[in-house]
């Protein structure tokens, strides 16, 4: 049976796990929304810190809020699936439990997509560290993007994606290690879908401390796994797409 969706409302959907330090800027960034038709699904991945806590909270005056704790840790990605089981809006908006939105992000890409009628749209970001400073400004991005030029550019950030399951219908991320949205991206562009996207900072993505280098080079391992395994690319075309990949993270981050 087919699901039914509330229409215009926007499902936030975030995983968590210990988060406490950036849970409540975060929330506060959804709240601050223009755009008013909004849940808020966090699923929780066995925090070991105080993100309940804080969470529960904001629950106390925002009936907006879903809560669900899993049974055990599964990952980002079970995390992000059980969220769009539990979401009731038209619209699903992926946002991480560390990173920011502006005030009118949502406002702005819903306005686009009807517009466009696109099914899928996402937009320019920023770069702060662990304590809210930019180190980097706005990436500029392509206004489009289709399943082939995804296929060799880093271009969508998953806390900038907005999808309108009434047009792209149910849908779940693989449940693989690591690259999920990369690979939830092409699959649900995979059938001639065209996404939207809006040249204007719309989110702050925040940069962990972690070596930078050392996870992008397991992200373009990744690209390669998914490429040659769940889309079934031949492994020349697979190792261009992967080269360009490479160059295109180098940018991002670097230049």
């Amino acid at each position: 049976m087919e699901r039914q969706y509330v229409e215009g409302r926007v499902s936030v959907i975030t995983p968590v796990y210990n988060v406490e330090k950036y849970i409540d800027k975060t929330l506060e960034s959804i709240f601050a929304q223009t755009y008013k038709d909004i849940e808020i699904v966090l699923v929780d991945d066995c925090s070991k810190d105080n993100s309940a806590q804080i969470i529960a909270k904001y629950k106390e005056k925002h009936p907006e809020i879903i809560y669900f704790l899993q049974s055990k840790n599964m990952g980002a990605g079970a995390a992000r699936n059980k969220a769009l089981e539990l979401a009731s809006g038209q619209y699903v908006a992926f946002l991480d439990s560390d990173d920011l939105w502006l005030p009118k992000k949502t406002e702005k890409q819903i306005k686009l997509m009807k517009e466009k009628k696109s099914p899928f749209s996402y937009a320019a970001i920023e770069m702060m560290d662990e304590e809210g400073k930019t180190i980097k400004g706005k990436r500029n991005l392509k206004e489009t993007c289709d399943y082939k030029y995804l296929l060799h550019n880093t271009i969508i950030a998953t806390s900038s994606v907005i999808v309108d399951r009434s047009m792209l219908g149910d849908f779940r991320m693989p449940l693989r290690r690591g690259g999920q949205d990369y690979a939830t991206w092409l699959s649900l562009l995979r059938n001639g879908a065209v996404a939207c996207g809006i040249n204007e900072t719309l989110v702050r993505y925040r940069v962990g401390s972690n070596s930078l280098s050392s996870n992008k080079f397991k992200s373009i391992k990744q690209v390669w796994e998914i490429q040659t395994q769940d889309e079934h690319i031949n492994k020349i075309a697979a190792a261009f797409h992967v080269g360009c990949f490479g160059f295109n993270a180098v940018k991002k981050y670097y230049l």
